[in-house]
């Protein structure tokens, strides 16, 4: 079956619509990333968003019912860039992360009365969620086995008790998808903000700062939630995980492509008029070597990302082809914004520039969705047991 990676003319006039709406509204409102704290304030986010919605880019991973655009993966790989160019991009499409990754969740797999209550609000923009899985040491991380919060029967109740820590979003959601360790494995449960036994202990000073909410420590002390607070079906969490796992990594790619991209246009411009030794900055050779190397990175890591998103369109799991995604998209993306704050020099380091901020929230993307090192590990013993299977690897025929 041959790629098909062809942008249409539909995809392209709203990727120019995005261009253009960051432009006039999201760009100019950077320098609130400023003032302190995590991502802007709610009535900033809303106030955002239904100007997306008048300029109809609003919600490109989001049915078109509640006002989305409900593109594939393939178009969301070109949307997601574009609007990735901007910290305030994703927030202001609502295609940040994690509320982009836990509305495809729900549509999945949420029952009729939680799409009422969790799904559509969170589809319109109305609130934020938070998704709450990873625990301090030795706690769940990179490795979900090691979940350590339990969540215990009563017979129509469930009892959570546990800890939380780097739940993105949690100040401020109206509620959390809790991953707690249960009888057979774990299950997913649907908790309120206001409920009485979950508490945001305090966000994290993390050397990010686009995130909405921030990071939070969260505690769960006999937070007790009904049966209908259960995600699916009790006992299918970490079979649920892999329904957002692979499209929510890709996407962060797709986001994280578009900041690069944005580093590496700011400093293009600045080495094409920077004087310096009788010519520009742009004229010597180590500088073009730095641009040049970006813009191999910044093609390769869009090749990937749209060779993933084909794989995902088709029906596929896509665990291999998102795995290695994250890790090269990743790396690349931080080569990329490294070299332009170095060809930028005092500038490049100066906050309240563009590439100063994206540099300060791009380094934790190696890390997040699973740092470089697990996913290398993940990738080498899937490419040996399909050795053993007798399956050719790193074929050109592969996938």
């Amino acid at each position: 079956m041959p790629y098909e990676f062809a942008i249409g003319a539909e995809v392209t006039a709203l990727a120019l619509r995005v261009r253009d709406f960051l432009e006039e509204f999201v760009i100019p409102r950077e320098s609130d990333l400023l003032r302190g704290g995590h991502g802007i304030s709610e009535e900033e986010r809303l106030a955002l968003q239904q100007q997306a919605k008048s300029a109809g880019v609003y919600g490109p991973t989001v049915p078109i019912e509640f006002g989305g655009l409900a593109l594939d993966f393939r178009s969301q790989s070109i949307i997601l860039e574009e609007a990735g160019r901007s910290l305030l991009g994703p927030v202001a499409l609502n295609c940040a992360a994690p509320d982009e990754g836990n509305i495809l969740l729900l549509e999945k797999v949420a029952s009729a009365q939680q799409k009422s209550k969790y799904f559509e609000p969170l589809a319109r923009g109305e609130v934020r969620s938070a998704f709450a899985m990873t625990e301090p040491s030795p706690g769940a991380g990179s490795d979900p086995g090691l979940l350590r919060t339990t969540a215990q029967s009563t017979g129509d109740r469930w009892v959570i008790n546990g800890t939380k820590w780097f739940i993105t979003g949690a100040e401020g959601s109206a509620f959390s998808i809790v991953m707690a360790r249960t009888k057979e494995a774990a299950t997913m449960f649907l908790v309120d903000a206001g409920n009485p036994g979950m508490t945001v202990r305090r966000s994290m000073q993390t050397i990010d700062s686009a995130f909405s909410g921030g990071h939070g420590i969260v505690d769960l002390v006999d937070c007790e939630v009904s049966n209908d607070a259960i995600l699916g079906v009790a006992d299918r969490g970490f079979d649920y995980a892999q329904v957002r796992l692979a499209p929510a990594r890709l996407t962060h790619c797709m986001r994280w492509l578009g900041a690069a991209r944005r580093a590496q246009q700011e400093a293009v411009k600045y080495a094409s008029q920077r004087p310096m030794f009788n010519a520009t900055l742009s004229d010597l050779g180590m500088a073009q070597q730095m641009l040049a190397d970006n813009e191999l990175d910044i093609t390769s890591a869009r090749m990937m990302i749209w060779r993933a998103a084909w794989v995902l369109d088709n029906g596929m799991p896509a665990r291999h082809e998102t795995s290695s995604a994250k890790v090269f998209v990743a790396e690349a993306v931080n080569r990329v914004v490294d070299r332009a704050v170095q060809l930028c020099g005092g500038r490049g380091v100066f906050e309240e520039e563009p590439i100063a901020q994206i540099f300060r929230d791009v380094r934790p993307f190696r890390i997040y969705d699973g740092p470089s090192e697990v996913h290398r590990w993940s990738i080498a013993k899937r490419i040996v047991r399909r050795s053993r299977e007798g399956v050719e690897t790193s074929d050109w025929l592969d996938g």
